[in-house]
């Protein structure tokens, strides 16, 4: 049965969120949620912040002011308490972030050893687990340097997904891929998203992408720094009353960066 987004359940609550490195103000006053077992998409222009709240989100950012719950849990709170949040999320970076030294298996067993009390057999079958999700079976043995750039990002996934996290962060996943394989990748995180009901955060600039996965949408401003509209990308793209937001969703694609 498809999972669908729980609309009376927030899993990422955001009041009044400030984010800046040391002088320089990058957003403010964001205010937000992500449903669970829904995909949220973080767009926006070039500068606009998009990356910067991720970091926040993932834990990597401190905000100067405001909040991030997660599963009614505060983030910013106590160190504590947020290493024990963050390890319900996984984190997908640009171009997979591989260690190039390791195979896949060896890639996707290290949350598992590091984190878990599994035996080697245990983390083994895991690992191939992880890999036939995201259609890589047979791959284990293989290097990054080996992989095509789609399947770096397939693999990076799996890795994401080590420790069956209940909330996936992407950073651009389609960057630098050919069409095809992006949307293959677009069709695996709806796939996992109805299959799992994981929840995932996508930062990404791609047309074709956020009309894809997006169940909904925020839209960065850089030149205000703040949050100017949520919404369905193709409700937005037929009312939204922000010329901003309509020329990002009319644009030509390839002049995006």
């Amino acid at each position: 049965m498809t999972a669908l987004p729980n609309y009376s359940n927030p899993v990422i609550q955001v009041e009044g969120l400030k984010l800046a490195y040391g002088d320089h103000l990058v957003l403010q006053n964001l205010t937000f949620e992500v449903q669970q077992g829904s995909c949220l998409v973080i767009m926006g222009g070039s500068g606009c912040g998009k990356s910067t709240l991720l970091k926040s989100l993932v834990g990597l950012l401190p905000p100067i002011l405001g909040d991030v719950q997660i599963n009614k849990k505060h983030l910013w709170g106590d160190d504590e308490l947020r290493a024990d949040i963050l390890r319900d999320l996984g984190v997908l970076f640009q171009g997979g972030a591989l260690w190039s030294s390791m195979s896949i298996k060896e890639n996707v067993s290290l949350p598992l050893e590091i984190y878990t009390d599994l035996d080697e057999t245990e983390v083994e079958d895991l690992v191939r687990y992880k890999l036939s999700l995201v259609g890589l079976s047979g791959f284990e043995d293989f290097y990054p340097s080996e992989l095509s750039g789609g399947m770096k990002k397939r693999a990076g996934l799996a890795r994401a997904m080590a420790l069956d996290p209940k909330i996936l962060f992407f950073d651009e996943p389609s960057a630098g891929l050919d069409p095809i394989t992006s949307r293959r990748l677009d069709d695996l995180i709806t796939e996992l998203k109805e299959s799992l009901g994981i929840t995932f955060v996508v930062v990404t600039h791609e047309l074709a992408s956020i009309f894809e996965i997006a169940d909904d949408a925020i839209f960065l401003d850089a030149q205000s720094k703040s949050l100017l509209e949520q919404g369905k990308p193709k409700g937005l793209l037929n009312g939204s009353k922000f010329p901003q937001v309509i020329d990002f969703l009319t644009r030509n694609d390839s002049s995006s960066s």
